[in-house]
């Protein structure tokens, strides 16, 4: 099994990063991957991401590692940038491989829910009006809820 995590503040090409993971598995019929990208209305111009390193690393791991057990992958892959960003710059890269199609989209799904409450990013906009830092959304937490209970807390 391979797991590959990262954060960065260079860009990433998430179609290049799917391709690695395509192909090199003969038990695997399925490649699924979700890429996050900055998008624009409201008035924003860009947005920013700060982490606390090696803490930050360490949740993902346990989010790629729980996904990798949970689901029997083959293969676990979060890439996530920090850093100004402009819209239209890529964020996030959650990538799995699997023998069947069900448990590589539900790992993907799991990974990029679990890891909007429980990596530490702090995340901070900008507009006409200025910057400012935006507050953790209820939906996150409730996205996020469907795959964890109490027992299943991956806190930082």
């Amino acid at each position: 099994m391979g797991i590959r995590v990262q954060v960065q503040s260079e860009r990433f090409d998430a179609g290049q990063l799917l391709n690695a993971m395509s192909g090199t598995e003969s038990d695997c019929g399925a490649v699924a991957s979700f890429s996050g990208q900055v998008r624009g209305g409201k008035g924003l111009i860009a947005l920013e991401l700060e982490h606390y390193p090696g803490v930050t690393e360490k949740a993902l791991l346990r989010i790629a590692q729980h996904a990798a057990e949970r689901w029997d992958l083959r293969q676990a892959t979060i890439i996530h940038r920090v850093g100004r960003m402009e819209i239209g710059e890529e964020i996030v890269f959650v990538g799995a491989t699997a023998p069947h199609r069900r448990a590589a989209l539900d790992a993907v799904s799991f990974m990029i829910d679990v890891l909007k409450t429980q990596a530490p990013f702090w995340k901070k906009e900008y507009d006409a009006n200025g910057e400012h830092w935006v507050e953790a959304r209820g939906e996150d937490d409730q996205a996020a809820a469907r795959w964890l209970d109490e027992k299943e807390e991956m806190s930082a």
